[in-house]
């Protein structure tokens, strides 16, 4: 079965001199016909899809105030423009088709490489950047489609604080994120949610953590992780903002190691999920690397040599071995 990929640019939810923009897809836009994989065509969530995760106040008030557009609506800042609630839904959706394509076999795995991403919105509220949780609603689908655990892992740079926000008394769903420790939203400290212990699992990091401890976290904590809760499907936040030359961050990946810790989810979701496993698009604010993060991503999931551009970071990766050891000790890992 081949890999599946939706791409939504959304180019006209634009805010001038934000991070959050159509150029981060510049690089790839040129490459995705290059990766081997079968192109879906996405097609817009409708309002009950968002209402499995979104309060439908919520839905109804972005609709009204993205009419008004443009207008920044948090301090992250999240922006609208007259286009957003139309491109928002299209994202979702394209995270929805991904997830069906997986679920029904037409695919055998699939990357929605979409914006605005989503991570960070709650059930009541937008905020990160993000406007619908895209995540969020592809794990809602896979439920109502018969899947019945879904893991959730989060290696954007930031907490996920809205899809752990939607998911806290969920028990068919787990989620893992790690994330840098001490910048925006400023959430995913590793013993909050004390009642979803092995469940919902944060990994908070020190600046500089890089290709070595991501390492470590994918055999110590995401086998355990996956290992204890049995899921029928891996959704995957993949937000390459992790990079440590990004511009918003202080992390410390590579390109090897995305491909390291894409490669490594795509394994436990053939020992654990029959390969089903789908990746959606988060972060990562330069276009290089965002270029080069999805295609290690795609080199996992398609099982093609990774080409290495060779962007291992210049600076001394960080000693993380002490939280690692906390987070175990914490869920019995």
């Amino acid at each position: 079965m081949a890999t599946a990929f939706a791409f939504v640019p959304s180019p006209s939810h634009v805010y001038p001199d934000h991070p959050e923009q159509p150029k981060r897809f510049d690089l790839l836009a040129p490459r995705l016909d290059s990766f081997g994989a079968q192109r879906l065509e996405a097609r817009p969530a409708s309002r009950d899809e968002i209402a499995r995760v979104h309060q439908p106040r919520l839905i109804s008030a972005l609709a009204e105030v993205c009419k008004q557009g443009p207008a920044v609506i948090d301090y992250a800042p999240t922006f609208v423009t007259q286009s957003s609630f139309e491109d928002a839904l299209l994202a979702s959706g394209a995270a929805l088709g991904c997830t069906r394509a997986v679920m029904s076999r037409s695919a055998g795995n699939a990357f929605a490489i979409i914006r605005p991403p989503g991570h960070h919105a709650e059930p009541e509220r937008p905020m990160g950047f993000c406007i619908f949780n895209n995540t969020a609603i592809a794990a809602r689908e896979a439920l109502a489609g018969g899947i019945p655990r879904v893991a959730i892992v989060d290696y954007d740079a930031h907490h996920g604080n809205g899809t752990q926000a939607a998911f806290l008394s969920e028990e068919r769903i787990a989620y893992t994120s790690t994330h840098q420790w001490g910048i925006y939203p400023g959430t995913g400290w590793y013993q909050e949610a004390p009642q979803a212990r092995k469940r919902i699992v944060n990994v908070p990091l020190p600046p500089g953590s890089g290709d070595q401890t991501y390492a470590r976290i994918a055999d110590e904590i995401w086998v355990p992780f996956v290992r204890s809760f049995k899921p029928g499907l891996i959704l995957v936040s993949a937000g390459f903002d992790a990079h440590w030359n990004d511009p918003l961050t202080s992390l410390g990946l590579s390109t090897a190691g995305f491909y390291t810790l894409s490669k490594k989810l795509v394994d436990l979701a053939g020992e654990y999920c029959s390969g089903k496993i789908v990746f959606v698009l988060e972060g990562g604010y330069d276009p290089t690397n965002l270029a080069n993060g999805a295609a290690a991503v795609f080199a996992a999931l398609t099982d093609k040599p990774f080409v290495d551009p060779g962007d291992a970071s210049p600076r001394r990766e960080t000693d993380a071995g002490e939280m690692i050891e906390k987070v175990r000790a914490w869920h019995g890992f």
